[in-house]
């Protein structure tokens, strides 16, 4: 067991309690972790700050090479590298010298130790960049991408602090243009997009491929519709490459056309035994998508024939989750619907000589070079006396099998169609003892459902030969199995057992957890259901495997956002401002467009009276170059008010700390316009505001090369950030779980479920624009 101070050495470092106890279970870590933290001690003579800690646990967590340790931690305990960003090219300049002596001069060069960017070099860069693009900008004003201009002004200052920048590239650009007119506020007209030629389609393929999305990218029902994937017509299962015919084939067809006229049918089959995540958003919009872009049905089934993992509350949140992303399932069924067509096939199987009953144990089953059962040619009757004897509950769990005669593509031979399961089932009861499984009832009850195309992720490629085995060995309709990528997301774990994990190490509350990438998770989030969908479409139909970055599924949810979030104002840290000379007796009400770009969907209103709160960073006592907000001598607009504030005195508690502020108002219109408007509130709600970051360090958390420590020894220790003193317009007040807003100059929120009357929680969705950190 670890020495009891290992743990208070560090909760030390910034960790919280559990966090520190999963480093500790994790022996290569702690004891790196353990080596730095004692090491800066000992430079330090004092306690370490939470700043130097989290660069401590993020060097202990990602260098490799060990000898390197002391060298870096003298760097951060001497201040020498104190940004993350520092710290990621301290770690890939040492990665990429494993063998030379470091030299110090190179070392600090590559790592910008002791490079100070000043307010006024950040503002000559980005005015270099601005005149760069001077005519465009005026040209396109507000239409210019401003991206651009951040990116250059990055580019020459690479160790500037982003935000800084793009502070003064929003202050200088409205220096230039002038606050937007309306022109500016209506949307770019989007130009008709041709359809992609084949070489603009590889290129738009291969771009998904590599985490991108492609710019020309289609609808997710052009992309579905009709031959756009060139997927067989209802009737035409034998024109599909691979599909294997009988004598009945066409027969078989005929009769299915008869019973669904032509109808192209789909199916989305989920096991009940867990949530439902982004990867499946794929799959749902997949299925689903294809029905209705082709004027088909699609069923929503549940393959239930593994009762000891099955939930009640999995079925309902499965399809709380189809029914929330905007889909209506022609059909609820379930596999246990067809359980007794399922047991009469098995025993016709048998009489076919195409099954048997085996003994063999279930660890001499694992593996593709598994031996030859001793069983196989066991005679017809025989097995069928044994299948009835399973049935009625004569062999123990693992005692005896129903086994098909086949072998598979990958080389699994005679896969299982039946196992003894003494287990009630949520809807059969005790009903049956023996479940059949996945390799069996999946094509069986596509075809009792007359499924044209059974769509399913490219694991299942090898399952195909006995999918059409199976059902032209029972002479029965044969559907088409296709098969598609699968979406992962990085920085992210999606696997039901380590969710678990997750949860049960106290790293997350539940399924629902907003830093998660469950469905339900992005719904408490805050994510829209379209924006789930169109970045689904913007990913594509693809065949290879798609891992993308999370900021591309953050733009997409920024573009719904921005058009059906209302704004309201709110502050995080609030500092206390009391206008001595406010102009009436008593509050104004201010009104407040809904969306500023258009202000036909309506105003709210918020009271303005002499005392008002802001953002604390919206206020320094001493202005510095590239300060534009409120400061001695510096006054400010406070926005929609039509005023502008000026301080004139600084109010201090005892320990030296700001405790209000009193300045004078005066209209925006009677002097010198302000350099700023920042946000305010007044007569406010209090509430509490829950800000997340990403869950995990590292691209890839699953990844033994790249977190040797394995995935939990990867989470972020800044991934929640509580902040329970926020104050909120009073516009907000009758807001329910679920709704959503703009906070101006924060980001998208959306209303926590833990609300309560009086008491409003929200969840930051996402900033209002992307962190070029994350990208």
């Amino acid at each position: 067991m670890a020495a009891p101070d290992s743990l208070t050495l560090f909760t030390g470092l910034g960790l919280s309690e559990t966090k520190a106890r999963e480093t500790l279970k994790n022996a290569a870590l702690s004891t790196q972790l353990r080596e730095a933290a004692t090491q800066a001690q000992r430079t330090l003579g004092s306690a370490i700050d939470k700043a130097t800690g989290t660069l401590l646990y993020g060097l202990a967590s990602r260098l490799r090479d060990t000898r390197r340790l002391s060298f870096l931690v003298s760097y951060i305990t001497n201040k020498k590298i104190h940004t993350e960003l520092q710290l990621s090219a301290a770690l890939e300049y040492v990665r990429s010298h494993p063998l030379d002596p470091i030299d110090p001069e190179d070392f600090e060069r590559e790592c910008g130790v002791g490079v100070v960017v000043t307010p006024e070099q950040i503002e000559e860069a980005v005015e270099a960049t601005i005149n760069r693009h001077r005519s465009q900008l005026l040209a396109e004003r507000y239409r210019f991408n401003m991206g651009l201009l951040m990116g250059e002004a990055r580019a020459a200052l690479k160790w500037a602090d982003g935000k800084m920048i793009k502070h003064e590239v929003d202050m200088q650009v409205l220096h230039l243009l002038g606050p937007k007119m309306e022109a500016d506020l209506e949307k770019k007209p989007k130009v008709a997009k041709a359809r992609l030629e084949v070489s603009d389609r590889k290129t738009a393929k291969d771009a998904v491929e590599n985490g991108e999305v492609p710019s020309q990218a289609l609808s997710l029902m052009e992309q579905l519709r009709g031959e756009a994937l060139k997927f067989h017509k209802p009737g035409e299962n034998y024109k599909t490459p691979g599909y294997v015919t009988t004598p009945h084939t066409m027969d078989l067809l005929q009769q299915h056309l008869e019973i669904t006229g032509g109808q192209v049918r789909t199916r989305f089959p989920p096991e009940p035994n867990g949530i439902l995540h982004i990867g499946h958003a794929k799959a749902i919009n997949f299925n689903f998508g294809y029905a209705k872009a082709n004027n088909g049905i699609c069923f929503l089934r549940f393959d239930d024939t593994n009762p000891e993992k099955e939930e009640a509350k999995f079925f309902t949140a499965i399809y709380d989750m189809v029914t929330w992303l905007g889909y209506t399932p022609y059909k609820v069924t379930y596999a246990s619907d067809y359980f007794d067509q399922l047991y009469a096939w098995a025993v016709e199987l048998i009489r076919r000589g195409q099954a048997y009953v085996c003994h063999q144990r279930v660890e001499e089953l694992k593996g593709h070079n598994s031996l030859p059962s001793p069983w196989r040619e066991r005679p017809v009757e025989e097995s069928l006396l044994l299948f009835e004897a399973m049935r009625k509950g004569k062999f123990a769990e693992g005692e005896a099998t129903l086994r098909m005669k086949l072998v598979m593509e990958d080389g699994k031979m005679d896969p299982v169609a039946y196992r003894v399961k003494y287990t009630p089932h949520h809807r059969t009861g005790d009903k049956w003892c023996i479940y059949p499984t996945y390799d069996y009832t999946h094509c069986l009850c596509d075809s009792i459902e007359h499924i044209t195309h059974s769509l399913c992720t490219k694991e299942f490629q090898a399952r195909r030969s006995s999918y059409f085995w199976l059902c032209n060995a029972l002479d029965v309709y044969c559907p088409v199995q296709w098969e598609y990528g699968r979406l992962n997301l990085h920085y992210a774990v999606v696997s039901k057992r380590k969710i678990l994990q997750l949860v049960a190490a106290g790293a997350v509350r539940d399924w629902d957890d907003p830093r998660l990438f469950t469905l339900t998770a992005l719904r408490r989030r805050g994510f829209p259901p379209e924006a789930i969908n169109n970045f689904c479409a913007r990913v594509g139909v693809t065949v290879a495997q798609t891992t993308m970055e999370p900021h591309l599924l953050e733009a997409c949810v920024r573009d719904v956002l921005n058009d059906t979030a209302p704004r309201a104002m709110a502050v995080l840290e609030p500092l206390k401002v009391v206008i001595t000379n406010f102009p009436a007796p008593k509050p104004l009400d201010i009104q407040v467009p809904d969306f500023p770009a258009d202000e036909t969907k309506g105003f709210h209103q918020v009271p303005f009276a002499s005392t008002v709160f802001i953002e604390r960073t919206d206020f320094k006592e001493e202005s510095e170059p590239g300060y534009k907000r409120l400061a001695c001598g510096q006054p400010v607009g406070l926005r929609h008010t039509g005023y502008v504030i000026e301080l004139q005195h600084v109010v201090k508690g005892s320990s030296g700390c700001v405790e209000y502020l009193e300045v004078t108002c005066r209209r925006a219109d009677s002097g010198e316009k302000p350099k700023a408007f920042i946000h305010w509130v007044s007569q406010p709600l209090l509430c509490e505001i829950r800000l997340y970051e990403r869950l995990f360090q590292h691209k890839n958390p699953e990844d033994p090369v790249e977190v040797p420590g394995g995935f939990l020894s990867d989470l972020n220790p800044a991934s929640l950030q509580v902040v329970e003193g926020a104050l909120v317009d009073c516009s907000v007040a009758l807001a329910k779980p679920f709704d959503k807003f703009q906070f101006e100059r924060l980001g998208y929120f959306s209303v926590d479920p833990d609300s309560q009357q009086g008491q409003l929680v929200f969840n930051r969705t996402v900033t209002l624009k992307e962190d070029p950190g994350k990208v």
